[in-house]
């Protein structure tokens, strides 16, 4: 797909005038309802969608099918970096009407960092055609590491703070309380850092360690930089709200992790068989159509069988309740 300077310039500006709208609106700090979650996730899933038709009619099917392949893959993946912002709200013990503010600026700054992780993949795709060779063997490792801990069930784990993060804090300290949505105060006459840019870095930081699965995930869908960016920008900007509307629903999905490992172990497949046609080897080639449904299905079966896990599990831990109730009344009698 050949994109020119002024649709990338319109672009971004145009990505740029929805986050602002997006910021204003919710610039004053307030705890967000499962409402105004639900209407922000729909309005940001409809404008992908709009976003991916005009692609469809103004640069045709191919284009337009990598686009909704990488939105999901992206909004998939975005949907497991959500148990890690939990736990970061946790850590830094983050008032809840501030969380959608951190949410927001953390994940521009995930974009930012994204934006110059897709640039610099796409030009070393463009010299070097054997890194899906790499790209491919890594996607299948990561797909295998998901796997081995999710039949380890191991407990849930405290965020801990990477040394980025940490040499930040001890290069110009930290207040000891929230103020505010301020990011930095003058402090026994030093200006020093508030914990509402500390849990905003974490956010954003943090977020940039996924994107090591996820921008070879979707280079193996796609290696037009126009869509890997833009499939990016679409499936983060709306993980805002997400966190919101389905903050209670994480733990339900406990299937999420098998699901994201055959995704990744689909697409890295997929990479390796499109480095060996690029080598000359005559393999069979995966379409962007087949793509797109085994990602779909995947997902939509990985949903049903996590809901019905975590029901049948709901029911079994009732009925324990219920007879060790039971087992205690009939001792006091």
């Amino acid at each position: 797909m050949d994109v020119s300077t002024t649709l990338w310039v319109l672009t971004v500006v145009g990505l740029a005038a929805l986050i602002a709208v997006d910021f204003f609106i919710g610039r004053k700090p307030h705890d967000v309802s499962i409402k105004e979650a639900g209407i922000w996730t729909v309005v940001w899933i409809v404008l992908a969608a709009l976003f991916g038709l005009g692609l469809l009619v103004f640069a045709g099917g191919q284009p337009a099918g990598e686009f909704f392949a990488g939105f999901i893959t992206e909004k998939s993946l975005s949907v497991d970096n959500l148990f890690v912002f939990v736990l970061i709200m946790a850590k830094f013990s983050v008032p809840s009407k501030y969380q959608q503010r951190v949410l927001l600026v953390g994940v521009l700054i995930a974009l930012v960092l994204r934006a110059i992780f897709i640039a610099a993949g796409a030009a070393i795709i463009a010299s070097f055609s054997w890194v899906f060779y790499i790209f491919g063997a890594f996607l299948i490792y990561t797909a295998w590491k998901l796997i081995q801990e999710a039949k380890a069930d191991e407990p849930e784990e405290e965020y801990e703070e990477n040394k980025l993060l940490k040499a930040a804090e001890k290069r110009f300290g930290v207040a000891d309380r929230y103020h505010g949505t301020k990011l930095w105060i003058e402090q026994n006459g030093k200006r020093v850092m508030t914990p509402m840019l500390v849990v905003m870095l974490a956010i954003g930081t943090t977020d940039v360690l996924f994107a090591l699965d996820s921008i070879p995930a979707i280079f193996g869908l796609t290696q037009d930089p126009y869509i890997v960016f833009t499939a990016n920008a679409f499936a983060l900007m709306g993980l805002r709200q997400l966190y919101f509307l389905i903050g209670g629903l994480l733990k339900k999905l406990v299937h999420l992790s098998y699901g994201l490992s055959v995704i990744l172990g689909f697409i890295g497949v997929k990479l390796v068989l499109h480095a060996l046609h690029e080598s000359g080897v005559h393999v069979p080639e995966i379409s962007i159509p087949v793509s797109l449904g085994v990602i779909c299905a995947v997902l939509i079966v990985t949903t049903i069988t996590s809901l019905i896990a975590s029901k049948k599990q709901a029911q079994a831990e009732a009925e324990q309740e219920k007879a060790e109730g039971a087992e205690k009344d009939s001792i006091e009698a």
